[in-house]
């Protein structure tokens, strides 16, 4: 007799039930001590980010960061976006610092050390050696007090607030707080340093990211794909020029090279007559089409032909004379999209 199973259809209602609830107190609790730790930049706090913030600006080295444990995981974090926006960091692990890594560190660096206690003992030769060659120490913690906070430059002592972890062992809250405070310096940093959209590109060259940072003129097609004509062109050719080149439309140009207007498919079908083919460009053109300048941004050619739908864009210099045309299928095939 096959045996008998007991019916669990409820269960997960109320499992899933008890997993939302847990998942919100975590939110909950590490976003009122992210609240905490804003509101504390109006105080000392504040002046001690400042203080950090002008060390690092003035550094004529690399910045290293350092952490043990999940400490360590935060520091590796904030080292890889520091150098991802301008400013050379790399991580450097406590213990391989005690046997040798130490040779790694410049004068002319800078330290940022992350202790949830401030006395951990794998940092102590890091201080020691920052110390020593007066290397400027900003240190991440949650006690004042501590050996970190007392050897710091600039010591940014995070709020106690509870883990989020309901033995209140795990760090939780505690690592979320120094990876927001590392995110708040890298991107001040950034903004000391007018770091533009185009430095980011040159950093990150790969990836979603690398292409959305593409720029126009690196996609867009060149002059001796476009079809151009002129205002008193007759449409039979320009009709011909559009069928040749396989951009869906022409674009119309003034006695002094400057695009005039534009033809698409739209501009054909609402002069669609018998009497087409005899008339001028300059009669069925769009004038002043949505254009777009060379160093604009591959993305923001996307948004403009989302918002307009349309399929393409004529690429015009400051001269109002076109250098190119970007299609949508380009964009999209070259992973803009």
């Amino acid at each position: 007799m096959p045996m008998k199973t007991a019916d669990t259809t409820a269960a997960p209602t109320d499992l899933h039930a008890e997993d939302i609830a847990h998942a919100r107190r975590v939110l909950e609790i590490e976003s009122q001590a992210l609240e905490t730790l804003a509101r504390q930049l109006d105080g000392p706090f504040g002046s001690a980010f400042c203080k950090a913030a002008d060390l690092l600006a003035g550094v004529k080295g690399r910045v290293i960061v350092t952490g043990m444990g999940k400490s360590g995981h935060i520091a590796r974090k904030l080292a890889a976006t520091l150098a991802s926006t301008g400013t050379t960091a790399y991580y450097i692990h406590p213990g391989e610092a005690s046997h040798g890594d130490l040779g790694m560190i410049g004068t002319e660096d800078a330290v940022i050390a992350f202790s949830k206690s401030g006395d951990t003992t794998e940092l102590a030769d890091i201080l020691h050696y920052a110390a020593r060659f007066r290397i400027p120490l900003i240190g991440v913690t949650e006690r004042a007090g501590s050996s970190l906070a007392e050897a710091s430059d600039a010591a940014l002592v995070l709020p106690a607030c509870p883990e989020a972890c309901p033995m209140g062992l795990a760090p939780t809250t505690s690592t979320t707080l120094m990876l927001a405070l590392g995110d708040a310096l890298a991107v001040t940093l950034l903004q000391r340093k007018s770091f533009t959209a185009a430095d980011f590109q040159v950093f990150h060259p790969g990836g979603k990211l690398g292409k959305q940072l593409l720029k126009v003129k690196a996609m867009m097609r060149g002059l001796d794909r476009l079809p151009l004509s002129g205002p008193d062109a007759p449409m039979s050719d320009v009709l011909l020029g559009i069928s040749e080149h396989g951009t869906g439309c022409a674009g119309i140009v003034d006695a002094a090279g400057r695009l005039a207007g534009i033809i698409t498919d739209g501009d054909l079908r609402r002069h669609m007559a018998p009497t087409l083919l005899s008339e001028t460009a300059g009669a069925v053109m769009t004038r002043d089409p949505k254009t777009i300048r060379p160093d604009a941004l591959a993305a923001e050619a996307l948004a403009i032909m989302n918002e307009r739908r349309i399929t393409g864009l004529f690429v015009v210099g400051e001269d109002g004379k076109p250098q190119g045309f970007v299609h949508i299928h380009d964009l999209l095939q070259a992973g803009v999209g």
